[in-house]
């Protein structure tokens, strides 16, 4: 929102600190950033690929995984660059518009990933407990709404913080002690009272991760309960083995969230804060489709005949 002061308008200007108190670190973090992006790229990118060749996996788990593929790439681009930049340059200012985009597409993401991963959860819970009406009951038409049902509600969710931030007044020039548009640093440097849209951004976490976390704790329960009346112990380690990859990624991408949001804790420094945030934003994208693709003998597969391919084509 535009400032009026007399018959001219403030547009706000936001300043992104990151990591710029550790100016030897600059370079490191940069180089160290990049390589994570690249990965994250050429990993969420690749998968999309791979499960798009091979027909092997044109199955109901690897249509979440594809999207889930998508949903990292595109949150990871929305953040990281901008983080690249600025350790780059002295000038780490970013405009009104540019930060509150930013927070949109990241809200947006972040909270389409997860029930996309509350979506595959139950997808599990179906394969092991009900395996013989697995393709009744996961039908395609099912699949599709549950993933278009987390991209709705990630755009209604990120409309509405945002709305409310837009609401706000904002003074000339603002210091963002961290390295990306999140909501709780908005609204730290607004000039108004931001108690509603702080009280909407609350509930709104509350709701997703105790609503995913349901969804999620409830399928492996009855998954647990399943695979121990399991008559054979190799059929118990396989059927584990299988959810290992999803529990690990949920593990991790939970685990996070909690950390940074609904666990507030005034003692935390701003460096643990940042880093934790960098996990979240940047390194959790980079580890999925690592997660799922280097425990997957079918992925592993692919890949290998590609480069293979590859390397036939370049040596002709």
């Amino acid at each position: 929102m535009m400032l009026s002061e007399g018959n001219q308008s403030i547009i706000p200007t936001f300043v992104l600190l990151g990591f710029s108190e550790y100016p030897e670190l600059q370079v490191p973090l940069f180089l160290a950033f990049l390589s994570v992006y690249t990965v994250t790229v050429v990993g969420n990118l690749g998968v999309i690929v791979i499960i798009k060749i091979n027909p092997k996996l044109h199955t109901i788990i690897y249509f979440f995984l594809s999207h889930l593929s998508f949903v990292d790439f595109c949150y990871s681009s929305t953040v990281t660059p901008k983080l690249l930049e600025n350790l780059l340059v002295e000038d780490r200012t970013i405009s009104f518009s540019g930060c509150i985009m930013q927070f949109c597409f990241a809200c947006l993401f972040g909270v389409t990933e997860t029930f996309m991963l509350a979506a595959m959860a139950y997808d599990r819970f179906v394969a092991v407990c009900n395996p013989l009406l697995y393709a009744t009951a996961m039908s395609q038409k099912l699949c599709a709404l549950l993933v278009a049902g987390s991209y709705s509600w990630g755009i209604m969710c990120s409309l509405m913080l945002t709305y409310f931030l837009l609401a706000l007044s904002y003074c000339e020039s603002n210091i963002i002690n961290n390295f990306i548009c999140d909501h709780s640093v908005i609204v730290s440097v607004s000039c108004s009272n931001p108690y509603i849209s702080q009280m909407l951004c609350f509930i709104i976490a509350i709701f997703n991760e105790v609503s995913s976390l349901i969804i999620i704790l409830t399928s492996y329960v009855l998954i647990f309960i399943t695979v121990m009346r399991m008559p054979s112990a190799s059929g118990r380690w396989k059927t584990f083995s299988t959810c290992a990859s999803h529990l690990t990624a949920i593990t991790i991408f939970h685990g996070t969230i909690l950390f940074l949001y609904c666990i507030p804790n005034p003692k935390t420094s701003w460096l643990i804060v940042k880093v934790a945030s960098a996990f979240y934003t940047v390194v959790i994208p980079m580890l999925n489709p690592l997660i799922y693709s280097l425990r997957n003998k079918d992925v592993k597969d692919t890949c290998r005949k590609l480069f293979l391919s590859k390397l036939l084509c370049c040596s002709r």
